[in-house]
């Protein structure tokens, strides 16, 4: 068995045994508890990070509205600027902290360079995106008075991420906020902290060298302790969360009681729509792809496919087959498709879903067993399963995060839009035809009620350029592209008169 982590891999980006958990323009020396960081590949021990105190969190929120002050002064497209060097360095380092993401998250190669270019892609995003933050003129019905509105940044926000993604998804929030003229405290997943050490490592070189304000703040904390210190924190004016429902609505709770933002991430239950006139081969790879892809710990993962029934028995047949050719086991091992998944709370997760899927009347189909793999015996192995079910089985409306796809058919396209909104939660969506007008009932009003609605592609794998998020259960905001930015500042608008008169708007007369 490869060693899992190469003698020099954590002396190149920086890394060591013992890591500090709270960067504030400094590393903090370790004062609070220890983390320690296992990789769900064979559960073996990786590192240590130091999680902060409450004091840690007090001073670097003071630092970060004191760095937030000299930051929003520097013109957008010099802030840029930085944030493209920033993507420049992530590009030098995308290996190496690719195998970080793989050692701590257990995805694949690929997968884990995949995550650090969308780093570099969001980097590029928010370059464009610095010269190109627009407000809108506005008529005026006050004579010589003009009317326009300007977008100004927030203040210190808040990212708190979550395990599947544990570098992507802050830079989707981080690096467009940086660009709007905010500085960003960031509290990853502490199934996932050594990744966001690394990365911090790596962006901490080009703050350095360029002397800029720091903007990028870093807290690892254990369990929601972290969490609610910055949701209950009035000094934040926005927190944007990923993560599941529950902790979605407490964050939510929280951020309202004190009249501030959030934006929502959560929970995905996602479905794809197999057409009786779709291509069949391209809808199989699509639902494979988007239920195996991260081990089925996507928000993104498909989750359900309907399948028109003229074709049901023959696309089961295909998936079935497709399942029994996917190997399973050490994400670094070439020809690996599907890893661990994170730890034995979601191996248990796994178990508990299907057990509960075939009280309530499933079939399975394929899988359904943990795997145990000689040399990894401490990682967290499961088959990819199949369950035939029924569109009200209580376990389909559920989001579990592990690969298990729930297998039903329909008859109409109407049947089947109704059966893919029957669950309570609104991420993303997908259908597979060749038909235009399934294609545009699928899209209409009356169609998929998502944030991201796919024709013959995949639910996963979202692009940058698109605004990302969900309806529903999901929480309703949105990150990355389009003018997802706009969460990240507060809208002003701005009435001057240039006259020698005070007409007043609707006509009020106010005589003394």
């Amino acid at each position: 068995m490869k060693a899992l982590v190469e003698d020099d891999l954590f002396s190149k980006i920086g890394l060591d045994d013992v890591n500090s958990g709270v960067y504030d323009g400094e590393w903090v020396k370790p004062s609070g508890k220890m983390l320690t960081v296992k990789s769900p590949i064979d559960g073996s021990e990786v590192a240590k990070i130091s999680l902060a105190t409450r004091a840690d969190y007090d001073r670097l929120v003071s630092r970060a509205i004191e760095e937030f002050k000299k930051w929003r002064m520097i013109p957008a497209p010099k802030r840029g600027l930085i944030i493209r060097e920033i993507g420049d360095e992530l590009r030098k380092e995308k290996k190496n902290l690719g195998k970080i993401v793989t050692i701590e998250a257990g995805k694949t190669p690929s997968e884990g360079e995949g995550e650090i270019q969308e780093m570099i892609d969001i980097s590029d995003l928010a370059l464009g995106l610095s010269r190109q933050l627009y407000g809108l003129t506005i008529a005026s019905e006050r004579p010589y008075h003009r009317m326009y509105e300007q977008w100004v940044p927030l203040g210190p926000v808040a990212v708190i991420t979550s395990f599947n993604f544990p570098a992507s998804v802050w830079s989707w929030n981080a690096f467009i906020a940086a660009v709007d003229g905010d500085v960003v405290i960031w509290k990853p997943s502490s199934k996932a902290a050594l990744t966001a050490v690394a990365v911090m490592k790596v962006i901490e070189r080009v703050l350095k060298r360029n002397n800029a304000p720091n903007i990028f703040f870093l807290m690892v904390s254990s369990g929601s302790e972290g969490g609610d210190w910055i949701t209950n924190d009035p000094r934040i004016p926005l927190v944007s969360f990923t993560g599941s429902v529950p902790v979605g609505k407490k964050i939510s709770e929280n951020v309202a009681k004190r009249l501030g933002k959030s934006i929502l991430e959560l929970g995905g239950n996602n479905g794809a729509i197999v057409s009786d006139k779709a291509d069949i081969d391209l809808a199989l790879r699509g639902v494979v792809f988007g239920a195996l892809a991260t081990a089925g710990q996507r928000c993104t993962t498909t989750r359900r496919v309907i399948v028109q029934e003229k074709i049901y028995d023959q696309f089961l047949e295909k998936l079935k087959n497709a399942y029994s050719t996917i190997k399973v086991g050490d994400p670094r091992e070439k020809g690996v498709l599907v890893g661990p998944l994170i730890d034995e709370d979601a191996v248990k997760d796994y178990e508990h879903a299907i057990d509960l899927a075939i009280k309530q009347g499933g079939k399975l189909i394929f899988g359904g067993k943990r795997i145990t793999i000689k040399g990894l015996e401490g990682g967290h192995y499961v088959m990819p399963t199949i369950i035939e079910a029924k569109p009200d089985m209580p376990i389909v409306k559920e989001e579990t995060f592990a690969s298990i796809l729930y297998v039903m058919k329909y008859r109409t396209i109407e049947e089947a839009i109704e059966i893919h909104n029957s669950v309570p939660q609104g991420l993303s969506s997908s259908i597979f035809t060749t038909d235009l007008r399934e294609e545009e009932a699928f899209l209409s009003p009356y169609g998929s009620d998502c944030g991201l609605a796919n024709v013959n592609t995949s639910t996963a794998g979202a692009e940058i350029g698109g605004a990302f998020g969900g309806e529903k259960d999901t929480g309703g905001g949105r990150e990355s592209g389009s003018d997802a930015w706009k969460y990240y500042m507060r809208r002003q608008t701005v009435t001057k008169n240039w006259g020698q008169t005070l007409p007043l708007a609707q006509d009020v007369v106010f005589e003394f």
